[in-house]
């Protein structure tokens, strides 16, 4: 506590006094220089951002590509291409919006209103007018609006869970500091505004949620397929300009085959295909009770390989519960839980007599309670850390008493061996994460020692089987807490985390930044840690090569769930936890996350199956019809043939999203490096299939360009629809599992409508049944050619 002469330097080094307060005219100064009592929020133009989506490699492909149909004026590729530039930006566009801003959630958190002294008179006015150097008055149930130092008063006690991570109030006297956010419980205390805003605890816990942006492995993922197609395009179109300088031929014609060969080299469909994928599967997590707000965070989810869990209302219960009561001097456990309930005050509802009315509950000692008659209450004071109250029946009276076991103690003049026993006692229950709490009774002989009870939070009770679960996964599982080491490592035991729990205090005095990530790395979880230290420990994660989600509930989770590559908000969490999160469980606990993780791993690897099939079939096309141009001089097939193709492959493989996946037992992630060559290899594959039936019919129909490229357009649809039940599965493609019934008859659909077309002519020359049959039997055969390739691949490459 401070003494008067502190008290005085306080407010004389905010120029303030306890009488008058600050008068309205030094206020409005103060207002223009610090800012108004508001977390300022940061708005992104919708337009702005709806532009956004049409700026990179893919886009730039699809922009290209418009820009030289129009070019040679050829509307109708013009048309399409353009539609599928504006189907993608809505697509994104909308996704994006559909993700609430954390900011403006944490900015309503805030206090509304204060009361205030101004010219010596007490003011309620709006929380966000408050300058440093305002006196303000905070009473039990007022959230704090601003970070203020106490200057009078007795004490309060506060609730700092959502801040601190906390689990139990904390008491505040004159001279200690109050945190913005956090909500009185008990008590009256007047204080002195310290700072306001985004310069608060609150606010800085804001600012960590701003600076917390991550790029997805989803975005890096397009990034990097957009970017190796355009080089590979870019290589193609520039090999071709160079022959076609050299034939001299015409330029319009040189530019109507870039324009083909653009369309070719374009996944357009890519980004829409994997995000009504992401979109199913979203629904399917809604099912298990996991919201999610941003659909990238699927395959985020999947990739993850620690979980960093918030302890405090997300591994716990965040309510204190009686343990294991412990009586002393012939007295039984029974008697201890009613002496002490005779020595609460229920009405209060504080979290300590809140637990020991639910352990009088289970003793059935509710009746016995109230034949009491309550005489006088002195409620719990920190100096002298006890309640006391004095009570009657049938006309006899007694004192009962419950505080610190210490204080009890003394109370009750213990010496000698009882005292050392429970002193012992105590010491043991603390080093095991307890909060004791001593009994006694007055029943007109003196005060009596009658038990101890110890009071903990405890875990739910789904906890333990569902970290169990989530370790099967090959995900590592780190408790974070705001609580003492103590608690932490009772807790963690309890779960089955593991026994190395690192305090923050001894984290942060290691000066080698190797070492402390050693030890982050190393450790099963984390105590007394602060909001800044989350946000450090998952980036410290992340830096390793993790891919970190985390969990939370409070304000103080934000940064990190906002910085981890997953965050999830637990059910109950916070406005501004939710805000945070990528994904948000309705269901009570964590036993929800293994069915998502596992349900995420399912989409990935559907999305998986998709992408390499994507990449494969462009490879394919984009070299065979350079090839074609290079050395026969020859188009196999005309512009509208590409957007068919472009068209009839992607729509079907939207039932990719239905498809039967087996489930992986380890985090997946994009490994980019073993799919550009398994997709590049199993592309030039069908380069090589598409030649040898081009030579073939091009020798049986010399001159018939129109029958000749027809005749490829279908192998083409044929082949390249195959290739995705070659894709789906890096095992032999007739095992287990077997395509679902909406992949397979959208394929065969599809195939079905190409054949049509192709048989009888529509838009394009026929070419007969006989051919078409022919063709079928023709992709067939190359479909388990194409098998035999990836099973070599994937083992080289150990995909």
């Amino acid at each position: 506590m401070k003494n008067k002469k502190n008290i005085e330097e306080i407010l004389k080094s905010f120029n303030t006094s306890l009488e008058h307060g600050l008068s309205s005219e030094e206020a409005e100064k103060r207002l223009k220089i610090y800012g108004y009592n508001e977390i300022e929020e940061k708005k992104v133009n919708p337009i702005i951002k709806f532009l956004s989506y049409f700026w990179g490699p893919i886009p730039w492909m699809i922009e290209i590509a418009a820009i030289l149909s129009a070019l040679v004026k050829d509307w109708t590729d013009f048309f399409i291409i353009l539609s599928l530039l504006i189907v993608n930006g809505v697509v994104g566009f909308w996704e994006e919006h559909k993700a609430e801003n954390v900011v403006e959630t944490l900015k309503q958190k805030m206090a509304l209103k204060a009361k205030v002294l101004r010219d010596g008179v007490w003011k309620t006015i709006l929380a966000k007018f408050l300058v440093p150097g305002d006196i303000v008055r905070v009473k039990i149930g007022d959230i704090v609006p601003a970070d203020m130092i106490i200057v009078k008063g007795d004490y309060v006690t506060v609730d700092e869970s959502a801040l601190t991570g906390e689990s139990l109030p904390v008491t505040k006297y004159v001279g200690d500091e109050l945190y913005s956010g956090s909500i009185v419980k008990k008590g009256e205390a007047i204080g002195v505004v310290k700072a306001t805003g985004i310069n608060t605890y609150f606010g800085k816990t804001v600012k960590l949620v701003e600076s917390a942006k991550t790029v997805s492995s989803f975005q890096k993922m397009i990034i990097s397929v957009g970017n190796y197609l355009i080089i590979v395009a870019i290589i193609l179109i520039a090999i071709i300009f160079v022959v076609s300088v050299y034939r001299h031929e015409s330029l319009l014609e040189t530019l109507r085959f870039a324009l083909v060969l653009a369309v070719a080299s374009i996944p357009a469909a890519m980004p829409a295909v994997l995000s009504i994928t992401m979109a199913i599967g979203a629904l399917n997590l809604a099912k298990k009770q996991a919201v999610v707000t941003k659909l990238v965070s699927i395959e985020e989810l999947a990739s993850v390989d620690v979980l960093c869990s918030d302890k405090t209302g997300t591994l716990t219960k965040n309510q204190l519960v009686c343990g294991d009561v412990i009586p002393f001097n012939n007295f039984k456990k029974e008697d201890v839980i009613f002496y002490a309930a005779l020595a609460s005050n229920f009405e209060d509802a504080d979290a300590i007599d809140n637990a020991i009315l639910n352990e009088a509950k289970k003793l059935g000692l509710l009746e016995k309670l109230k034949k009491f008659k309550l005489l006088k209450f002195i409620p719990f004071d920190p100096v002298i850390k006890r309640t006391e109250a004095t009570v009657s029946i049938d006309g006899k009276e007694i004192k009962v008493s419950k505080g610190a076991p210490q204080v009890i103690v003394e109370l009750c003049k213990l010496t000698g061996k009882i005292k050392e026993e429970i002193l012992k006692i105590i010491e043991k229950l603390a080093e095991q994460g307890y909060r004791s709490l001593g009994v006694s009774v007055d029943r007109g002989k003196g005060w009596e020692f009658v038990g101890i009870i110890p009071l903990y939070d405890p875990p739910r009770e789904d906890a333990p089987e569902a970290i169990s679960r989530i370790k099967k996964l090959g995900v590592i599982v780190k408790m974070i807490t705001g609580d003492h080491i103590a608690i932490a490592r009772n807790i963690a035991k309890m779960l089955g985390i593991g026994d190395k729990i690192v305090s923050m205090t001894e984290l942060l005095k290691k000066k080698k930044e190797s070492e402390i990530e050693k030890l982050v790395e190393e450790a099963d979880g984390f105590s007394e840690v602060y909001p800044e230290h989350k946000y450090k420990i998952v980036e410290i994660l992340q830096k390793k090569g993790h891919f970190v989600g985390m969990t939370g509930d409070g304000v103080n989770d934000a940064p990190a769930l906002k910085k981890a590559n997953c965050g999830i908000a637990v059910a109950g969490a916070t406005d501004a936890a939710r805000a945070a999160s990528d994904i948000v469980l309705l269901a009570p606990g964590i036993s929800v996350i293994a069915d998502a993780i596992t349900e995420a791993r399912r989409i990935f690897q559907r999305m998986e199956s998709y992408v390499i099939y994507r990449i494969c079939e462009t490879i394919r096309i984009l070299f065979f019809i350079t090839l074609s141009i290079l050395i026969f001089n020859f188009y196999p097939i005309t512009a509208l043939m590409v957007v068919l193709l472009a068209l009839l492959n992607d729509i079907p493989i939207l039932a990719i999203a239905y498809d039967n996946v087996i489930e992986q037992k380890k985090p997946v992630r994009w490994e980019m490096k073993k799919i550009l060559p398994i997709s590049t290899i199993l592309g030039l594959t069908g380069v090589l299939s598409s030649f040898l039936i081009f030579y073939i019919v091009t020798l049986m129909y010399p001159g018939e360009y129109g029958f000749i490229q027809t005749f490829v357009f279908l192998k083409l649809i044929i082949e390249g629809h195959t290739t995705i039940f070659v894709t789906r599965t890096k095992d032999w493609l007739w095992k287990k599992p077997y395509p679902s019934p909406f992949l397979f008859w959208g394929v065969m659909i599809t195939n079905i409508i190409g054949t049509l077309i192709a048989v009888y002519g529509i838009l394009v020359t026929p070419i007969g049944w006989g051919w078409a049959i022919f063709i079928w039997i023709y992709a067939t055969i190359w479909m388990f050619v194409n098998d035999v390739v990836k099973k070599i691949m994937v083992k080289k490459l150990k995909l």
